[in-house]
């Protein structure tokens, strides 16, 4: 269910991004016959290790990261940087033409622009715009063009522009994480980082953490 069994995975990768290699489920398949892809958001985060082991393992990664110096950059055969942000919404374009290096899509554009139907992985650590990203990917379908969602969720705060009282926030939460079910996303693996400070929605809370990674497969994807 990890990344143990995958040419170049090193046990000093910082975080458990986990994977599901289960053989009822099409990444391992799709991994050995080299026909992967991954896509992974980020916001200036300098562990790739996930990334490159993906990579040496045949899988087409690209890593998405508003930080990257110039607009894309291929390292090595199958990993390939791009100077992009995923948002939950398309840029105004009047704003987005006075901003020379901003380059902010939703994922549905990328996909379009780069031809691509579908992404066996998507990882995500994206400090905190995790949940209205999952959000645009369920009201635009976009989820079920994948195969593993991994993703960074962080609940020290509800959010960016996620609103209400902490009952309001859950409930959001819940209902995202209950629409993933209904489209047969399962969760096949949790962590808890226990290194980031024990809140919840800004108040302390003993044995929890403000950060998760939580993998899902989607069992329709056989």
């Amino acid at each position: 269910m990890n990344l143990n069994s995958l040419k170049g995975y090193s046990e000093t990768t910082k975080k458990p991004w986990s994977v599901c290699l289960d053989e009822r489920f099409s990444l391992i398949h799709r991994i050995r016959s080299k026909k992967c892809r991954l896509y992974s958001l980020g916001l200036g985060n300098d562990d790739n290790q996930f990334e490159l082991s993906m990579a040496n393992s045949g899988c087409e990664v690209h890593r998405f990261d508003p930080s990257i110096k110039s607009a894309h950059i291929q390292q090595g055969r199958h990993l390939w940087h791009h100077r992009l942000s995923i948002d939950w919404r398309d840029p105004n374009p009047a704003i987005a033409a006075h901003k020379l290096h901003s380059n902010t899509k939703k994922l549905g554009t990328v996909l379009n622009e780069f031809g691509h139907q579908k992404i066996d992985v998507l990882k995500a650590d994206v400090e905190s715009a995790e949940w209205k990203i999952l959000e645009n990917l369920i009201l635009e379908d976009v989820v079920e063009q994948i195969g593993q969602l991994v993703f960074e969720v962080h609940m020290h705060w509800p959010g960016f522009e996620v609103s209400g009282n902490d009952s309001t926030v859950v409930r959001y939460w819940y209902s995202l994480l209950r629409e993933l079910e209904l489209k047969d996303f399962r969760l096949f693996h949790t962590y808890k980082d226990l290194s980031k400070p024990q809140m919840f929605l800004k108040k302390e809370a003993f044995n929890a953490s403000s950060c998760y990674t939580l993998s899902w497969v989607n069992t329709r994807w056989k």
